[in-house]
């Protein structure tokens, strides 16, 4: 697999940040970003598709009962 170079301003304090992350893994700063920019990557995606299987179910009817709202909302509210 090829690499692109690519540039951009980053704030001080994050780039000290990422240089202490790479220090402290015995790592380049080239790998530290590759991983965070994985991570970021793997989030979004998991995400948009979520939101797109919303909208497909949504399109088809496919919606949550009201018992089924009051279920979670009752998991999600109660004090554990």
């Amino acid at each position: 697999m090829s690499n692109e170079n690519v540039t951009f301003r980053l704030d001080p304090n994050k780039r000290a940040a990422l240089d202490a992350i790479a220090a402290g893994m015995d790592r380049t700063l080239t790998y530290v970003l590759n991983e965070a920019i994985n991570a970021y990557l793997e989030m979004h995606r998991w995400q948009l598709e979520e939101i797109q299987d919303g909208i497909a179910e949504a399109d088809a009817g496919d919606f949550a009962s009201e018992e089924e709202v009051e279920v979670v909302f009752a998991r999600l509210t109660s004090a554990n």
